[in-house]
């Protein structure tokens, strides 16, 4: 969540930024400067008004005591006035604010200054591309054929068990997966990242503290009665460990990574895009997250990309990392770098990852703060990435280490899987 501060010092500024993400924030900001003004007008009237009734309070056994009995009764009634008027204006100031509040929640993360311009996917700019393409048999399968050949990936029991979306992985598919878990969480915690093992169930000002509520409401699997959400990624509880929590400079960075089933309604997606493994409901993801001193935070992104660069570059992948554009960032990111894998039998990119720096977006909504070396409080920087997500990546990985003989298994992951081919 921006700031008023961020927003009212130069608004030009704030209107032009946002304008990069295709949102008109100018009438947005006109009426935060309008609710700002008046809660703050209610505000000094309240104070003026609380004072008053201090100091009349106060006169009150002052008169009595004097015997100036009548003039002691007007002042209690002129006490109860008071009273009166600082509880109007109190639920005034509390309308006001929580007004203020749904309107400064409307609007997104600045972009960063890097950031390009553009509104779709077509507008990334791509920052670098590793061509390790492999020679693959003729008339190469997609991954949802192969998964049907070797048995490792049931589609239709995972839609007879649930829905579409949902598949049953089994055999050396689900040994794979297991492997790639456990490898993607030894790379991370040898990079110095904390394990933590979360719930997958949130509430809502878990949800609200990363900004998943209330711009992706929708897309979260709701349990109505409890009121929790079904995790989109661990970004969401690992992050939120930090809600409400004043950190010391000494403290940076905080690193710490994450395993968990990840749950994600796509509602809208169809077609060829979203077949097999492309884009599920359910499936799993390993997460980075940092928490970093705002003046060294781009260099714990770069160290993040640095480090889910090579992870993706030890499993043989043909990848490349993109810069996104204004327009197809996420509403809390400031910076976000995407990596994708081709997929050589779909001859498309399949997106594998986003690190992103949201720099004191989400630390505002969660009210994540350091004290500075002068005891000051200051918002903290948050920052995360997937390192990695599954689904797309073993479909690259069947895809592409395909052999007449079977699919290959990558060098490092054969200590994981305990064997080198699927037969």
């Amino acid at each position: 969540m921006l700031t008023i501060k961020q927003l009212r010092d130069d608004k030009a500024e704030a209107v032009r930024r946002l304008a990069k993400k295709g949102v008109d924030a100018e009438p947005i900001i006109a009426r935060i400067e309008e609710l700002d003004d008046r809660r703050k007008a209610i505000q000094l009237e309240l104070d003026n008004c609380l004072a008053e009734q201090n100091k009349a309070a106060k006169q009150i056994g002052a008169l009595m005591g004097q015997g100036k009995r009548d003039e002691a009764e007007d002042m209690k009634r002129f006490v109860a006035d008071m009273k009166a008027k600082s509880a109007e204006l109190d639920a005034e100031h509390q309308s006001v604010s929580a007004e203020l509040q749904s309107q400064i929640v409307l609007l997104p993360n600045f972009p960063a200054e890097i950031v390009p311009e553009g509104k779709t996917a077509e507008d990334n700019l791509v920052v670098k591309l590793v061509e390790n393409y492999s020679q693959l048999p003729e008339n190469p399968l997609p991954h949802w054929e192969l998964a049907k050949k070797y048995d490792i990936i049931d589609f239709d029991l995972g839609v007879k068990l649930t829905g579409a979306g949902f598949p049953v992985y089994k055999g050396q598919g689900a040994r794979l997966q297991r492997a790639l878990i456990n490898y993607f969480l030894d790379c991370n915690t040898r990079a110095g990242y904390q394990e933590v093992e979360p719930p997958v169930l949130v509430n809502e000002a878990s949800g609200f503290g990363t900004g998943q509520l209330p711009d992706k409401e929708g897309q979260m699997y709701h349990a109505q009665l409890d009121n929790f959400y079904l995790v989109p990624t661990a970004e969401v509880p690992v992050t939120n460990i930090f809600r409400d929590v004043i950190l010391d400079e000494k403290d940076f960075p905080v690193k710490m990574t994450a395993y968990t089933p990840c749950f994600r309604r796509e509602a809208g997606s169809y077609g060829k895009d979203v077949r097999g493994l492309n884009r599920l409901h359910q499936f799993d993801k390993v997460e980075i997250v940092q928490v970093a001193h705002p003046d060294s935070s781009y260099e714990a992104l770069d160290g993040m990309v640095a480090h889910v660069e090579s992870i993706v570059a030890s499993l043989g992948l043909p990848y490349r990392i993109l810069r996104l554009c204004g327009g197809d960032m996420s509403f809390t990111s400031a910076l976000t770098y995407d990596f994708e894998v081709y997929s050589e039998a779909q001859k498309r990119w399949l997106e594998v990852s986003s690190v992103s720096n949201f720099e004191s977006f989400q630390a505002n909504r969660l009210k994540l703060r350091y004290k500075d070396s002068n005891k000051k409080t200051q918002l903290a920087h948050t920052l995360n990435g997937s390192s990695l997500a599954l689904p797309r990546i073993v479909a690259a990985l069947l895809e592409n280490n395909q052999t007449e003989e079977g699919i290959r298994i990558p060098e490092v992951l054969i200590p994981y899987t305990g064997f080198d081919i699927i037969k």
